[in-house]
Formats: C-alpha cells, sequence, structure tokens
C-alpha cells in the first residue's frame, strides 16, 4: 500500500532529500547535489524566490519506505507576468511504479488547483530561472553544471499520466578547440563588425567592480528574455543572491560583457562543469569536501555556455561573432575538451544556428510538460 504525507518534520526533509540516492543507487551518470543547495532551493525562509511563490512537498512511502517525492510550487510573479494561472512541479523523483507517480501527481495537481490555477507544468527546480525540464534524449552522458538528469523511465511515467510536451530545451555539445573553418568566417565577420561599429566592445568580467558588473547584466538579462517563453524578471534580491552563489565559482575570463560605448547590451557566461567536481562529493561539502572540491577541479574537462543575452535593438550589431571569436580565443588557455551550449529553446532558430555554426551536435533533449490543473 503507498502512503502520502505532507512534509512537516525535520525527519521528512531528511527523507525528501535524501530520496535521491535510492532512486539513482546504480547509475552511474547521476550526479549528487549539494544538499546545502537543494536545502537553500526548498527552504521559504532563505531562498528570496518565495517572497513571491509559495510551495508545498508530498513524500510517498511503501512498506514504511519513501519512493517518491515531490513539489508543488505556484510563482506569483510568473503568472502576473505572463497573465496565466500556472502551478509548477519539481523535484520530482520515483521508483518505476506509475501508482506512486499518480499519487503524487495527483496530490500537487489538486493542490495547485485548490489555489486556483488552471495549468499544471514542469518540471522545474523551482522556477525556470534554476534548473528545469525533464531529460528525454541523451542517457549516455552525465550532466553538464546546473542541468537536470533522470532516469528514462520518468518520460512514460509522465506520459502516461496524461502531460502533453509544452517545449523542449535543447543542449548542443562540440569539442574544442574550435574547428579551423567556423573560427576563420568569425575572424572575417569580427573584422567588418569592428570597422562598421567602432563603438561596439567586448570586455572580460571586472570581478573588483562585481556589483556594478551585476548591475549591468541584470539589466541585459531583464531586456533580452523579456519575450521569451517561460521568462519571468529576477527581483533584486534573487541576482544578488544567485551573484552571491556563483561569485566563489565564476571565471572572469569565461564570462564577456558587450558595451555600445558605455551601454551594457550583451553578455555571454560561460561556467566550468562543476558536476564532475560534485560527482566526487556525495552531496557534502563538509567535513573534507573542499580539499576534494580544490582537487578535482582542475580536471574538469568540460564547460558550458550557461547564458547569452542580447538587447533586442542590438541584435544587427555582430555581437554573437564578436563573443564567438573571443571565447574561441580564450578558450585556448583553458584545459576544456568539450564546450555544451545549453538550454536553448527548441524554436530559438537564431541560437540554434550558431550551436550548428559552431559545429555542435544536439545531444541532449529536456522537455517541459502540462497538463489541465
Amino acid at each position: 500500500m503507498i502512503r502520502l504525507k505532507e512534509v512537516k518534520t525535520k525527519e521528512e526533509e531528511k527523507a525528501f532529500l535524501l530520496l535521491p540516492w535510492k532512486i539513482y543507487k546504480n547509475d552511474p551518470y547521476w550526479v549528487p547535489p549539494l544538499l546545502e543547495d537543494v536545502k537553500f532551493c526548498l527552504s521559504p525562509s532563505k531562498n528570496p524566490f518565495y517572497q513571491h511563490a509559495e510551495r508545498i512537498l508530498f513524500l510517498a512511502f511503501k512498506n514504511g519506505e519513501p519512493v517518491g517525492r515531490i513539489a508543488a510550487i505556484i510563482d506569483h510573479n510568473y503568472n502576473q507576468y505572463h497573465q496565466e494561472r500556472v502551478g509548477w512541479f519539481g523535484f520530482f523523483e520515483s521508483v518505476n511504479d506509475p501508482n506512486v507517480t499518480k499519487i503524487l501527481l495527483d496530490a500537487a495537481r489538486r493542490w495547485v488547483r485548490k489555489k486556483g490555477m488552471e495549468i499544471f507544468r514542469g518540471p522545474v527546480n523551482p522556477s525556470t530561472n534554476e534548473t528545469c525540464g525533464l531529460l528525454v534524449e541523451g542517457f549516455n552522458d552525465p550532466p553538464c553544471f546546473m542541468m537536470t538528469y533522470n532516469p528514462s523511465y520518468y518520460q512514460r511515467l509522465l506520459e502516461e499520466y496524461g502531460f502533453k510536451k509544452v517545449k523542449d530545451l535543447l543542449a548542443y555539445e562540440v569539442n574544442l578547440p574550435f574547428a579551423d573553418e567556423p573560427v576563420k568566417k568569425t575572424e572575417g565577420i569580427v573584422r567588418q563588425v569592428n570597422k562598421r561599429y567602432p563603438q561596439l566592445t567586448v570586455r572580460s568580467l571586472n570581478i573588483k567592480d562585481w556589483d556594478n558588473e551585476l548591475k549591468r547584466v541584470q539589466e541585459v538579462y531583464n531586456s533580452a528574455w523579456a519575450k521569451n517563453w517561460g521568462f519571468v524578471p529576477m527581483t533584486e534580491a534573487e541576482i544578488e543572491m544567485m551573484a552571491k552563489r556563483l561569485k566563489p565559482i565564476v571565471v572572469p575570463e569565461l564570462v564577456w560583457l558587450a558595451e555600445w560605448e558605455k551601454e551594457p547590451i550583451a553578455f555571454l557566461m560561460l561556467m566550468p562543469d562543476y558536476f564532475q567536481v560534485l560527482k566526487h562529493l556525495n552531496g557534502r561539502l563538509f567535513p573534507l569536501g573542499w580539499l576534494k572540491f580544490l582537487w578535482y577541479r582542475r580536471k574538469i574537462d568540460r564547460v558550458r555556455a550557461v547564458t547569452l543575452g542580447i538587447k533586442r535593438k542590438f541584435h544587427h550589431t555582430g555581437v554573437v561573432p564578436l563573443f564567438l571569436f573571443q571565447s574561441s580565443l580564450i578558450l585556448k588557455r583553458f584545459p576544456y575538451q568539450r564546450l555544451e551550449f545549453s538550454w536553448i529553446l527548441e524554436d530559438n532558430l537564431p541560437v540554434v544556428k550558431l550551436a550548428e555554426f559552431a559545429n555542435a551536435r544536439l545531444y541532449k533533449r529536456y522537455r517541459i510538460y502540462e497538463i489541465e490543473a
């Protein structure tokens, strides 16, 4: 018999957090998340996301053992921005049992419906500004930093429940260094761009001017993605918290800002694949995790292009070739052998064409599902 419980006690919270270690026990590609990071993402008192959102957690038990979990989430800022009534689910894990999945999804769906939501969508953990999407293609390789991973049977469980695809998120990969042909093509374009737009410059992030750089990035971010599917502006508190979390691990040489005279108009951020480090930490930085982190970070051989944003009125200026050429030069200084472009909306054709121009191949696909609440 399957029993459902709302997570309320410390003991239940611990069971919620540790369930993935049971689900992925024999999976060589799973990367254990840092438990403190997951706790932060779920914490209404610490995560500024919950200043405009609410959530509830459920655990499913069978024979007294946890066998599934889910979070139901309502982001009021998202609904106001898009003029929708959407409830989300996230942090979903389950054994391969449709009955467990049904009990979990029914509970989460019922909760958002009682809150007046009309659409039930996911997975997101806990929003599209964090990790999101269900992996549906590309199970023969570990996930890259800040991307999701799940057993292949999750797709069947969700679709048998009745979920339909609403959007696919794509991940492309290319070997490094970049092939000579696209680099030479880009070099020619860059010469033309520099000649035509001398007021356009590209530079690396200035870590010593972190607070002001952060404001520049936020300005570009909220403008560049404003009309993208699933976008919701981050609040000042969310931007500051994300910056605080990323600052210790960001590599300034791998973050570029484009400016039109003094106005920030675009940025590109690459991040080392720290999942290759987390693989060895088993969810904990202490007591010896930091030493392992410092040791294994030297062995990272993959980097991820996390964000590329350009203010819409500057799309014509040739910023993308400048970024591509700059990255082709800088990445030669690092030991990375692979670059992942992710995630890219399936209908964001300009960015898809950019990845293909760099000779990248589509190698992973993630999916957002929805059903009537």
